[in-house]
């Protein structure tokens, strides 16, 4: 863990943290827990940037540093299933042969380590809407590739801008190591652009009603509950179904020194859209863990506004 900051450093990085705290928006007094946990990790040195909006209302609960643009990880596979789902749906299309049940085949420069079971199956192909599955369920790398090389980065990034994104992107295929000709970051992301992405998704505004709801199917299946989400109480691997009233749909990205989710929780009082991306030195268990738990902590201030 990062020693304490000097004094004066302290202050700095709390006077701007103040300023990201109102950025956009009046803190709901509910947030506390989790604004003091997120202000402590950044007197600890962590890079943190945050959202959360009322999904009926769009009214912002809380914000830190939203406007800028961070490091996402995985996040950015979010632009991908858009532009595949887009192309699933386009009668323009055709005649490109992508459809739901199109099989597609993982090549060797498709290969990459890490998320995803693809790489452990035996099966060399798959349709598209099960690799699109896949990326949702557990960030599958593998499939993401195959999925990028078809549909083409160059689409997803046009079809980023076509959202008004600016801040957001995905910047590149998986890679197991980045050279200097490679693009640092797989995708880098603004709390306030992905807050309003995915809340324009939960009403079905993202190119179309039904393109948004066949992502939202998708990140349905998202087993990764071990930050914000790790406070709701839900089951990894079984929660696309009501739980004690809770509905959640999200997307985390995770590479060293850089933890990030987005989601929607619904609950009987309320729903929210919520953004949380850190950047850190991780460079210990013990500064990992208190990262994680700063994100349970917004977690539990978002349970309790919902449920």
């Amino acid at each position: 863990m990062t020693s304490p900051a000097p004094q004066s450093e302290r202050r700095v990085r709390q006077a701007a943290l103040e300023r990201g705290r109102h950025q956009g928006g009046e803190t709901n007094e509910n947030f506390g827990r989790g604004f003091a946990a997120l202000g402590q990790l950044a007197l600890d040195g962590v890079q943190v940037s945050a959202r959360a909006s009322d999904l009926a209302t769009g009214r912002v609960l809380f914000s830190v540093d939203d406007h800028v643009s961070m490091p996402t990880a995985d996040i950015g596979k979010v632009l991908l299933l858009i532009e595949v789902a887009a192309q699933l749906g386009d009668p323009d299309r055709a005649d490109d042969g992508l459809g739901e049940l199109v099989i597609l085949d993982r090549g060797a420069g498709d290969a990459a380590g890490s998320a995803g079971i693809w790489q452990h199956l035996q099966a060399p192909s798959l349709p598209v809407a099960d690799l699109a599955a896949l990326v949702g369920a557990s960030n599958d790398n593998l499939a993401s590739n195959v999925l990028l090389r078809v549909v083409g980065l160059e689409a997803v990034r046009r079809r980023a801008e076509s959202l008004g994104l600016s801040k957001t992107a995905l910047l590149d295929v998986v890679r197991d190591l980045r050279g200097p000709d490679d693009a640092p970051q797989l995708s880098v992301g603004s709390a306030q652009e992905l807050c309003w992405l995915f809340t324009a998704m939960a009403r079905g505004e993202v190119v179309s009603p039904t393109v948004s709801q066949r992502v939202l199917g998708w990140l349905s299946l998202n087993a990764d509950l071990s930050m914000v989400a790790s406070a709701f109480g839900l089951v990894p691997l079984a929660h696309r179904d009501a739980d004690h009233g809770l509905l959640l749909v999200n997307l985390t990205g995770t590479e060293p020194g850089v933890r990030s989710e987005v989601g929607v929780l619904r609950g009987p009082r309320a729903g929210v859209t919520y953004v949380v991306s850190l950047s850190f030195a991780d460079t210990t268990l013990a500064a990992r863990l208190e990262v994680l738990d700063g994100m349970r902590q917004v977690g539990l201030d978002l349970l309790e506004y919902v449920h």
